[in-house]
């Protein structure tokens, strides 16, 4: 796992700092989960400091009765309350009755804002949205205004109550995407089978997986071997055969028999589990225009607060026939109207709706700043084995010299049945039955060349073509030209031919290329794989540039040339060796869902189907994000400024303020959740 300063810890602590309705906080308040970052990138993104909000403005964990009961209790009683004061008007309702009743109505909505805003001063916030609400409605009481007192909290906590649903919508998608792990385990206890909770199970218990069940927890295969299709977690279609003493994932499905599994990490721990966490925290890293609203924020409140007493106090010395009550009647309309609630709601729910989007499509974002990164994306760096091809390799071509083809293949198989190397895999499902009768003795496999072995008799030799130039086996050098990969085969020290094997290009990659270069989007494709390879691979596709027989630290080289240009750059991989590249890149990509602890502990963004035209949807999401967040700041900052000058000269009314920014606040959510239905 990468980890570039194990030390550091990122927190998130109450620092005192404004904001309105903090996202990750309405999403588990409560619930102490890790922020699984990447460490020290600060090249990448600045950490914002949330505020202290504890009161959880309806929790999905709570019924939907206690969510809703208190707006619904105020909203009843200040209807009633209107009805008696302007249509019934009966004679008892007057004096402390009326005040009382709008008291009462005030409560449900009302007592929570108020403790939030003592809660907010006591870490040293005064300037918080509580503290507007509470002050503007307190004077509204004062001046004997009671209904619009009451009307004013009421509405905030509609807009609350809007936002909560909002987020709630969006944590869903991102919940249904990633949650396959099974409810129920299989645990071997004295003797017998128990079927429990996997939360119940503990590090070194035993587990049993049957057949076509779902493998609970990560574990150690201890029966002799298993076959999982892991396509839930890489995106890999093929059987993975593990065997005893290898590392099980949670999420993979037991294909053919029953498996026994020792348990290595708790039900939370699993690593399943962490990338569910990673995900549903991923709003805990701000893009830079949440930041700055943030900071805004902090300077623009105390600013009006003060503007409004300004407004109340100031007039006394300039205005013949001051009236008080009047010109405190217009500072707290001027502070109902300065609340900065739409921008502050609107714009965090605004990227978390792009994050719930992205996720419906497969696409997981670590933290909304990168979907702002993902639109000034000018170069997308790609590997090829498993980004662009399928990883899945297809016996091209059999060319037998001095042997036919058909025992060539047998017996090439043969030997390469001993191999679990995915070239290996791919001749011997091409032999099919053949190779089952042939038996193989004293395999021995040379690393890095191939396989020696006996086969009736004959010593035969199958790999690449350092093998034969090892044991200097005279052979055809027309073969060193050949694009696809080569298994070549000698029998007894004579060269008897080669077998061709070729990846498979990804149906959607043209696509994908194509779709990146209408962006104006240069593509870039990297590879360890040999460079007639790549650039087959490359004209195919219509690669802008490709570059073949690198090492990990060649493509990091090759990177940070491309970041030397200024340009900006996200890499796409999915193996380990990918993992350097992925950390240099401004937005790292990790293709195959959980193919690589480092890889997906390392990148920023990870595509869950392993389809390459994800990364020109990310692309298109950050872009939509980005534009209805800013249609967000426009409306709201215009309306704002509009009515902020009419209360101030007492042309607005505290039912304009009112509605003006309960009003802006709820279009700009209805806006904010339009991304989460844009169809791709």
């Amino acid at each position: 796992m990468i980890n570039k300063d194990p030390n550091h810890k990122h927190t998130y602590d109450a620092k005192g700092n404004m904001t309105c309705c903090s996202l990750e906080e309405k999403i588990d308040a409560k619930s102490g989960k890790p922020h699984l970052h990447k460490e020290n990138d600060a090249h990448k993104h600045e950490e914002g400091e949330e505020d202290g909000h504890d009161h959880d403005h309806g929790s999905s964990d709570q019924p939907a009765w206690r969510t809703y009961s208190p707006a619904i209790i105020s909203f009843v009683l200040l209807m009633l309350g209107l009805i008696f004061d302007y249509f019934l008007k009966p004679p008892y309702f007057n004096g402390y009755l009326r005040l009382w009743w709008y008291i009462v109505a005030y409560g449900p909505v009302g007592i929570p804002v108020m403790i939030d805003a003592v809660k907010s001063i006591a870490k040293g916030a005064f300037f918080s949205e509580f503290f507007l609400m509470s002050i503007a409605t307190l004077g509204a009481f004062f001046i004997k205004e009671y209904s619009e007192g009451v009307a004013v909290m009421l509405f905030y906590a509609v807009g609350e109550l809007f936002q909560t649903a909002a987020v709630n919508r969006a944590k869903r998608s991102i919940k249904a995407l990633l949650d396959i792990r099974p409810d129920t385990v299989n645990i071997k206890r004295n003797g017998s089978v128990e079927t429990v909770s996997p939360s119940e199970v503990q590090v070194g218990d035993f587990i049993q997986v049957k057949a076509g069940e779902k493998v609970a927890l990560d574990g150690e295969l201890v029966s002799e071997s298993a076959a999982f299709n892991t396509a839930a977690l890489t995106g890999e279609s093929k059987p993975d055969t593990k065997r005893a003493g290898e590392t099980v994932l949670a999420g993979m499905i037991n294909l053919n028999s029953v498996a026994d599994i020792k348990v290595t990490a708790l039900f939370k721990d699993s690593k399943l589990s962490k990338i569910l966490e990673m995900v549903q925290d991923a709003t805990s890293r701000k893009s830079q225009t949440q930041l700055f609203i943030s900071k805004f924020a902090k300077i623009y409140t105390p600013i009006v607060v003060f503007l409004a007493i300004g407004i109340c106090l100031l007039p006394y010395f300039f205005v013949p026939n001051y009236v008080f009550n009047d010109w405190l009647y217009r500072a707290l309309v001027f502070l109902v109207i300065s609340c900065p609630c739409a921008l502050v709601i609107s714009i965090p729910l605004g990227y978390f709706g792009g994050i719930g989007l992205a996720s419906k499509n497969g696409i997981l974002f670590k933290g909304s700043n990168y979907l702002d990164v993902m639109t000034k994306i000018n170069t997308v760096v790609m590997d090829k084995t498993g980004t662009l091809t399928k990883g899945v390799f297809k016996v091209q071509k059999i060319k037998g010299v001095g042997v036919d083809e058909k025992e060539l293949l047998k017996l090439t198989a043969a030997i390469e049945s001993k191999s679990t190397h995915p070239i290996a895999v791919a001749i011997v499902q091409h032999a099919a039955e053949e190779v089952k009768t042939i038996k193989v003795g004293n395999v021995e496999e040379i690393s890095g060349h191939g396989l020696k072995g006996v086969i009736d008799g004959k010593e035969v030799l199958a790999g690449n073509l350092k093998l034969l130039k090892k044991f200097n086996i005279a052979y055809d050098k027309e073969i060193e030209s050949i694009v696809e990969t080569i298994v070549v085969v000698a029998v007894n020290n004579k060269y008897a031919g080669y077998i061709t094997i070729a990846d498979e290009i990804k149906d959607d990659a043209p696509q994908a290329i194509k779709e990146m270069h209408s962006l104006n989007i240069k593509t870039v494709m990297l590879s360890g794989d040999k460079q007639s390879v790549v650039n087959s691979v490359a004209k195919t596709l219509g690669i802008d540039e490709a570059y073949g027989d690198l090492l990990p630290e060649n493509k990091v080289e090759k990177v940070q040339t491309l970041k030397d240009e200024g340009r900006t750059i996200a890499f796409v991989g999915d193996g380990v060796n990918d993992a350097p590249v992925i950390a240099l890149a401004d937005a790292g990509i990790a293709m195959g869902g959980l193919g690589s602890d480092a890889t997906i502990e390392t990148a920023d963004i990870v595509i869950q189907n392993d389809q390459p035209s994800k990364i020109v949807a990310a692309v298109k999401i950050g872009k939509i994000t980005r534009k209805i967040v800013w249609q967000n700041i426009i409306l709201a900052m215009g309306v704002k400024a509009i009515v902020l000058v009419m209360g101030a000269f007492g042309i607005a009314t505290l039912w304009e303020a009112v509605f003006a920014d309960v009003g802006v606040a709820l279009l700009a959510i209805l806006n904010a959740v339009r991304i989460q239905r844009t169809k791709f």
